[in-house]
């Protein structure tokens, strides 16, 4: 699984201009899944998620998790994460896990969140098309990769 965590002051993604999901100061996450994952890359992507201090403390170093600020966080499905570009000028998505393999991981992703303590999980829909807005905080961008966890 690779993740890309974006800190927020809000975010939210709408789906033909309604919102389906929306969080305050917390986490947007750019969520992709590759063959052969399942619930130990859930499991281990969750939990560095929810306990990487990368929240802003009073003497404002970054020394705070996402459930030491009751931060929320958006998981949104992107298939694109998985995109091999080496060759010519057309990005191969064949590295991505198909959707069936893939939507029940993402939603498990967004439970395991919840199961360790984040108050409030919002999701976009698996497959639409979407439009993600992010207000960026800091800007504080992570990429995660259960390869290299």
């Amino acid at each position: 699984m690779r993740a890309i965590l974006q800190r927020v002051r809000q975010g939210y993604v709408t789906v033909d201009s309604q919102v389906v999901g929306q969080i305050g100061p917390g986490y947007v996450i750019l969520l992709g899944v590759t063959h052969g994952d399942g619930l130990t890359e859930v499991k281990k992507l969750a939990e560095k998620t929810v306990h990487l201090r990368v929240f802003e403390d009073e003497q404002g170093k970054m020394n705070l998790s996402a459930l030491d600020t009751g931060a929320e966080i958006l998981v949104v499905s992107q298939f694109t994460l998985y995109a091999d570009a080496r060759k010519g000028r057309r990005p191969s998505f064949t590295d991505a896990a198909p959707p069936e393999t893939a939507e029940p991981l993402v939603t498990q992703f967004a439970a395991q969140l919840q199961a360790l303590g984040v108050k409030k999980v919002a999701a976009g829909v698996f497959g639409a098309h979407m439009r993600v807005h992010i207000e960026n905080e800091g800007p504080v961008t992570i990429i995660l990769d259960t390869d290299e966890l």
